[in-house]
């Protein structure tokens, strides 16, 4: 743990892990009692995805964080609808969103490949880098102020490790040769917090198989402004956008206007969004019961308890 006083060990106190909560996260910041950490503070942002697997539960990746660095390598096809995903957690998560494409030294065509994914990343930076000639690493450098905390979340092999380093201007984080497909190999395990030069932090994130929203909170229709405000100019408010008419999504698919594999990807999240809304209010309730079962077996098993007679 990074205090005052420089780094510490601690221990979290069981307290933290009361009531069902999932304890400090990295980005934390917590009130210190000795060698223990007794609270967690309220937190002003936070990313955080469903844990893998049928569950509602949440797992907090990052916390107190003011920029998400969604980053992805320019090896390959721009894989667009897995940036849209992590864009909407990003934007669900409170903090500014920027896409990284890393490896431009790689690419043969950096300006194709950027404008493929800005046209998508609507109102989203989007900035080319390659750890390896350093292009780039200047202007990301300069979204990080001091006191500043940015996470980077993507995919394992497409570069985080190397671009922690190069913003780190030393090696914080070990890295592995890529592969012959261009591709690299997964290299961190764990979440970690850097110091960068000039006073900002930096949270390096282990590569994410899955990536399920947790509780939208607008992100969905943020990161798809574009559809969603097609779809506010329906001439029906409950469109469905399957053929009815004066259907303004439809329209602009139809001439060309949107591409119908980001209008398939916006549905895709929305109804991901709605499931787990539903599995969130199901766990709520199920919380409240246990808690009322637990509260009146209490009562039962106090000794005096007043009990009713003539």
């Amino acid at each position: 743990m990074l205090t005052d006083q420089g780094d510490r060990r601690v221990v979290p106190a069981a307290s933290l892990y009361a009531s069902g909560d999932t304890g400090p996260a990295v980005g934390d910041w917590v009130v210190l009692r000795g060698e223990l950490a007794v609270e967690i503070l309220p937190r002003t942002t936070a990313f955080v995805r469903t844990v893998a697997g049928r569950t509602s539960a949440p797992q907090v990746v990052a916390a107190n964080i003011d920029v998400v660095l969604v980053v992805d390598a320019m090896t390959g096809n721009a894989r667009l609808r897995r940036i849209e995903r992590y864009l909407a957690v990003a934007w669900s998560s409170g903090a500014t969103p920027v896409v990284v494409l890393t490896k431009a030294d790689l690419c043969d065509d950096v300006a194709t490949a950027v404008a493929a994914v800005r046209e998508d990343a609507v109102g989203v930076e989007v900035l080319p880098v390659s750890s390896v000639t350093g292009e780039g690493v200047a202007e990301l450098r300069a979204l990080l102020g001091p006191g500043r905390t940015a996470a980077m979340v993507g995919p394992s092999g497409v570069g985080k490790s190397s671009l922690a380093n190069a913003l780190a201007g030393r090696t914080v984080a070990a890295t592995r040769d890529i592969r012959e497909d261009g591709r690299g190999r997964h290299t961190t395990t764990v979440r970690e917090l850097h110091g960068l030069p000039g006073g900002a932090f930096l949270i390096d994130t282990p590569g994410m198989r899955e990536l399920a929203l947790h509780d939208d909170a607008g992100g969905v229709d943020t990161a798809y402004a574009d559809v969603a405000e097609l779809a506010a100019d329906c001439r029906f408010r409950d469109c469905a956008h399957r053929g009815e008419p004066g259907c303004a999504v439809a329209a602009a698919i139809d001439d060309g206007r949107l591409d119908p594999a980001r209008f398939s990807g916006w549905r895709k999240l929305q109804a991901e969004a709605h499931r787990q809304a539903l599995r969130l209010d199901a766990r709520a309730r199920a919380e409240e019961r246990a808690r009322l079962r637990s509260f009146h077996r209490a009562l039962k098993d106090q000794p005096n308890r007043p009990r009713a007679g003539r």
